[in-house]
């Protein structure tokens, strides 16, 4: 499981309907994210942090704080 185009458009599309605010990847990532594997888990989240890190969720910003389920991002 890799963060490409297709899931990339799909968590653009997401994004639009989360309110601003904190939240964890898990939940913008939604449904089937307890089915994967823990290194897929991992993996996910390593590459949507380099894509927060580098625009390609405009709004989206990484907090820098970890705390009950992982990294905090902050949607504007």
């Amino acid at each position: 499981m890799m963060l490409d185009s297709e899931l990339t458009e799909i968590l653009k599309t997401r994004l639009l309907a989360l309110e601003p605010g904190d939240f964890h990847f898990p939940a913008l990532y939604g449904e089937g994210w307890d089915d994967l594997y823990i290194g897929d888990k991992v993996r996910l989240g390593r590459e949507f942090l380099a894509a927060v890190r580098k625009g390609t969720f405009p709004g989206v910003s990484d907090t820098g704080e970890k705390k009950g389920g992982g990294r905090i991002y902050r949607k504007d």
